[in-house]
């Protein structure tokens, strides 16, 4: 715990996205019944709430361990949502689903599999700016049947097939301006392109606003899980606008030389970020009491 008292404003903007919010919810709600209930893949990508919610009783498992399970088993699809296939396997074993998959991931689905079906017959393809192997975007590929091109930056730009009509899609946490950079290169190189806006809003009013939130302070504490490719992106925006910006995950992880000549601290975190874990951190910044909101 630092021992002198410090000013630390805690991100309004921060805690859980919307669709994270409504996927907790919903595995508290199950569980408070009495329920067992497992989720397909790590609920949110932070260890301090997996476990919170492991002793509620949730028990995360992966693919193989679903196909284990039967009739009478309940299996929470998580805010990133799954591929057709998951869906397929549930039935084929008669495992009931609650399906949390965020409304705005479920309507990018609808419209890759829409495009996929376009552009299937006529030797086109569907591109999809995102991280290889993360959840959101394994279940965007699954509704091309695994053809869709997943690109993580520029760099990548050459594998594509620029000859054919691309439909371009993003995943919904990717970085804004880079999804812009990344726009802007292919339109230089080939006009057969349509092009989707498809990072969440949520996503993108929260870089604008973070970006103002690390300027306005001495020294911005951000909280993660090491596990958020969404906190790396919001970290490396944070320390952009404020080169003081050091990355924790509990109050354990701070240093008194961080913020030993701060006058403002701010704490802020990914989207995979519970409030209760920002406040937690602000308290060991600050053990005069209750840190303030900023807005």
């Amino acid at each position: 715990m630092v021992s002198r008292c410090k000013v630390c404003e805690i991100d309004p903007d921060s805690g859980f996205c919307h669709g994270v919010v409504r996927a907790v919810d919903k595995a508290e709600e199950f569980l408070c019944g009495g329920g067992r209930l497992y989720s397909l893949g790590a609920m949110v990508h932070n260890t301090a709430e997996i476990a919170r919610l492991a002793e509620k009783g949730l028990q995360t498992i992966d693919l193989e361990q679903m196909r284990a399970l039967g009739s009478g088993d309940t299996v929470l699809i998580r805010a990133h949502g799954e591929p057709p296939s998951t869906y397929s396997l549930a039935g084929e074993r008669g495992v009931s689903l609650i399906d949390c998959t965020c409304p705005v991931v479920l309507k990018l689905q609808r419209d890759i599999a829409a495009a996929w079906q376009k552009v299937s017959v006529t030797g086109g393809s569907v591109v999809i700016f995102g991280k290889k192997g993360h959840a959101e975007v394994n279940g965007l590929v699954g509704q091309t049947d695994g053809h869709a091109v997943v690109i993580e930056d520029l760099s990548e730009i050459d594998r594509l097939d620029l000859s054919r009509h691309i439909e371009l899609f993003s995943q919904t946490t990717r970085d804004p301006l880079e999804y812009e950079a990344l726009k802007a290169a292919l339109k230089e190189r080939t006009g057969d392109i349509t092009i989707h806006d498809t990072i969440c809003g949520q996503v993108r009013n929260r870089h604008r606003r973070l970006a103002a939130f690390a300027a306005g302070h001495d020294v911005i504490l951000f909280v993660s899980g090491p596990e958020s490719s969404n906190g790396k992106v919001l970290f490396e925006l944070c320390r952009t606008h404020n080169p003081r910006t050091y990355w924790v995950e509990d109050p354990a992880s701070l240093k008194p030389e961080w913020l030993a000549d701060a006058g403002t601290i701010g704490i802020t975190g990914a989207t995979s970020t519970p409030r209760w874990q920002l406040e937690a951190v602000a308290a060991g910044v600050n053990p005069c009491g209750t840190p303030r909101a900023e807005g």
